[in-house]
Formats: C-alpha cells, sequence, structure tokens
C-alpha cells in the first residue's frame, strides 16, 4: 500500500455530530479504498470508532495504508465471538480457525485439562474456554511476544502460559492428563511464505508462518508427542491445507493415533483430528 498525503481529521468539539461524522468516514474509506483495502467501508467504521482523537485517527489510518494488518491497528482481533488483543507483530488468528475451535468444543465439558501449542494469542484456548466453561489451560509459544499478548489474553480464564519449544516448556505433571491438545502450527511451506500477502509475511513473525519444506514439519514433531501428553481418549486437533491432508492424516496415524479429517468449504477449513484410544 502506499501512502496518501491527505490526513483525515476529527472534527473539533466533544463529539461528531451525524454530518461531520459522514464527512470523516468518506475520508477515511478513499484512502483506504486508494491504498488497496477490499472492505474499505467496514475498516473506515472500525478505525474511525475506536481513534480517540484526531491525532490518533491520522496514526492509524497511515499505519493501514501503510500496510499494517488491521487487527494490529487496532490492537484487538473479533475470533469467536471475543474480542482478543493482538499485539504488533502477533499472529493474527484466521477466521477459519473457528471452525477448529467449535470442534474442539464438541469433545469437552467443563474442567477438561486443555493445552494450546503455538498457542500466538491465545485466542484459540480463550475462546474454547469461553464456549465450553472453565477449563484447564495451559498454552505455550517459541515466540516472547505472543506469549506476552497471550497471558493478557488467557488471564480471565485462569489460563498459564510458557514460553518455549512446543512440549519443552509444558509442566511435566500434564504428562498422560490431556484431554485436548490444540496446536494452530504454521503449515505454509518455506517456498511459499513470499506469496503470502504482505499484511503476514511483513507483520507476522516468520515462525508462526513456516512449516518447513513441505509445511508439516512442525505438524509432525505435534504429533510425535502427542501420544505421551493426551489422556485415553484424549484429543489433538490441527490445521492443515487440503492438499496436505492426506499426509497430515498418515503422520498422525504413525503416531499411534486414530485420524480423521473435518472441514469447512464456506470458511476454506481443514482441520486433523488424532485421538488416542480409550483404555478399557
Amino acid at each position: 500500500m502506499s501512502a496518501s498525503p491527505v490526513v483525515p481529521q476529527r472534527p473539533s468539539g466533544s463529539a461528531d455530530g451525524p454530518s461531520d461524522r459522514s464527512v470523516l468516514l468518506v475520508d477515511v474509506v478513499a484512502r483506504l479504498r486508494a491504498a488497496g483495502c477490499v472492505f474499505a467501508e467496514d475498516e473506515a467504521e472500525l478505525i474511525t470508532s475506536a481513534a480517540r482523537t484526531s491525532a490518533e485517527l491520522a496514526a492509524m489510518v497511515a499505519r493501514r495504508v501503510d500496510g499494517l494488518p488491521l487487527e494490529h491497528v487496532l490492537g484487538w482481533a473479533e475470533f469467536r465471538g471475543l474480542r482478543v488483543q493482538v499485539d504488533p507483530g502477533v499472529f493474527v488468528p484466521r477466521r477459519r480457525t473457528e471452525f477448529l475451535v467449535g470442534q474442539a468444543a464438541a469433545l469437552v465439558g467443563p474442567g477438561a485439562v486443555v493445552v494450546d501449542l503455538c498457542c500466538g494469542s491465545g485466542a484459540l484456548g480463550a475462546a474454547l474456554a469461553a464456549e465450553v466453561g472453565r477449563v484447564e489451560l495451559y498454552a505455550a509459544d517459541i515466540d516472547p511476544a505472543a506469549v506476552r499478548c497471550a497471558r493478557r489474553n488467557v488471564a480471565d480464564v485462569g489460563g498459564s502460559v510458557y514460553e518455549g519449544d512446543l512440549y519443552e516448556p509444558l509442566p511435566g505433571e500434564l504428562r498422560g492428563r490431556v484431554g485436548l491438545l490444540l496446536a494452530n502450527v504454521p503449515y505454509v511451506p518455506s517456498e511459499e511464505i513470499g506469496l503470502l500477502p504482505p499484511e503476514a509475511r511483513v507483520h507476522e513473525a516468520r515462525v508462526a508462518l513456516d512449516g518447513g519444506a513441505d509445511g508439516l514439519d512442525v505438524v509432525r514433531r505435534v504429533a510425535a508427542g502427542a501420544s505421551r501428553w493426551l489422556a485415553p481418549g484424549g484429543h489433538l486437533l490441527f490445521e492443515a491445507s487440503e492438499r496436505q491432508a492426506p499426509a497430515a492424516l498418515e503422520a498422525v496415524a504413525r503416531c499411534g493415533l486414530a485420524s480423521r479429517l473435518v472441514g469447512d468449504e464456506e470458511l476454506g477449513a481443514t482441520v486433523v483430528i488424532g485421538s488416542r484410544p480409550a483404555v478399557g
């Protein structure tokens, strides 16, 4: 996106009148549309509603025009009915991932032990807890910025967030107790990172996107450790692309889990579910 020299200004006074607000929105929409924002009207509404002063509005519009993701401009993302805080550089939770949370919610109830690996902002764990009732939530991410952000998002549900690589930072006493393992793993093949929209490849941490040569390096590592952490009858859920689904299912099955695939065409979501056999 290229910047424009025109800076929208909020009219002076304690509040905008209806006509003033309409003029302001038109100005912001024009800037965003010129910068290539497909949903300029919706974005303008959100930005103008969030800005508290003329200076803040101008700064927010400028950041969006420069290509910063809307969620980073606002400081939050809507995810399954929640307003999740998203700091600059932190992976923005995708709308398609709401499908994964819905599938997870159908598998557990209140009091479940839940682990959210590659947690990013903590959106998945927070949304699941909000949906099924209080759970025993543990989350982990290798990115320090994501960990700081996730701690704020899961505070209200009593979740704990750890910094480190996959299972490594989790408390050892969780082994064999986890009823639900969510893993929002990176699964973009390394050579395809350059094809992602600038909002992702420039403004989100590469570690949250890059899944290795075929996109499944992290998936294989998560699957390899899942049986040691899942309780009997526990479940592992993660996303993959439709193209990767056969290899992802095979990776899960090789690790001793029963595997199945679910999807939502409208959201473009493909979710792999691995289940540890129940005892008895």
